[in-house]
């Protein structure tokens, strides 16, 4: 008899649902040492750090506890809230009409949009605070009225921050009516509504959705750009830890009293603006 030779073929993983007894593939995870080392190592700087910070004497925790909550830090909090939300309200209002300027047909309104727009965004928010603070010296007298002692320091901080705002929140707002359908003004024409009717009940509610999310970065932007106010002696909150640390040589920990200040009230905001953001994103993939 001639010899034979057997031929086994390699024994391959059964899929899922074989037979029993046959074999099945065996799920390796990926190892991801590198990055776990790199967590590690993170997180030692990071206990480092804040170990460093809570057992340094130089911060003084003790005296920043006793001026957290003093009326003046308190009051000039309050003055910082009110400024904040004021300019917001003003500086948005004016925005969307600079907006709808920059968007009209009208080759003046356009120009006289783009130009303001252009300017207030050109040039620094201390140096506008610093004109309109000295705006007698420019001009003494304005119909017949003497503008020297007319505007006071908050007034002046008002204005400034306003008319500053006002130029980066028309570009915010122009983005989101831009993001607008063109079918919906379309459809909105058609059914004969006015330009003004169309943009308050068809283009603005659309458009919140691409403005709500700059916007909110402009409001903690300009809650924290407040403190540039205390320039023109305006009692904000960085102005009141000033004052005391002024009276007590205490720098470091009044500059904290201010710091936590802002980083709670920023962490607020930001919370209201993601629920926010949640709220115009209904209905859009991946809404969470």
């Amino acid at each position: 008899m001639s010899a034979q030779t057997e031929i086994h073929a390699p024994s391959l993983p059964s899929p899922p649902g074989g037979n029993a007894g046959e074999e099945t593939p065996r799920i390796v995870p990926v190892r991801r040492t590198g990055q776990w080392a790199a967590a590690v190592v993170v997180l030692l700087l990071l206990a480092g750090a804040l170990v460093s910070v809570v057992r340094n004497d130089a911060f003084q925790w003790g005296v920043v506890g006793e001026y957290l909550t003093t009326d003046a830090v308190l009051r000039g909090l309050g003055l910082t809230l009110w400024l904040t939300a004021l300019v917001m309200v003003l500086g948005f209002a004016l925005g969307t009409l600079l907006a709808v300027f920059r968007l009209s047909g009208n080759r003046v309104l356009q120009a006289v949009s783009w130009g303001y727009i252009w300017l207030f965004r050109s040039t620094p928010i201390l140096v506008q605070l610093l004109f309109w603070f000295n705006i007698g010296a420019l001009y003494p007298q304005i119909l017949g009225v003497d503008t020297v002692n007319l505007l006071s320091p908050i007034t002046v901080a008002v204005i400034g921050l306003t008319l500053h705002e006002a130029a980066y929140a028309a570009e915010v707002v122009r983005g989101g009516i831009l993001s607008v359908e063109r079918g919906q003004l379309e459809a909105a024409q058609s059914l004969g509504l006015g330009p003004w009717r169309r943009l308050r009940r068809i283009v603005l509610p659309q458009a919140m959705r691409s403005i709500v999310p700059p916007a909110g970065n402009m409001l903690i932007g300009t809650l924290k750009g407040t403190s540039i106010v205390s320039i023109i002696a305006v009692q904000d909150l960085l102005y009141s830890v000033q004052l005391v640390y002024h009276r007590t040589y205490e720098v470091i920990p009044l500059l904290l009293v201010a710091t936590l200040w802002y980083v709670a009230v920023t962490s607020l905001l930001s919370v209201g603006q993601y629920y926010v953001e949640r709220h115009y994103a209904r209905g859009t993939a991946g809404t969470r």
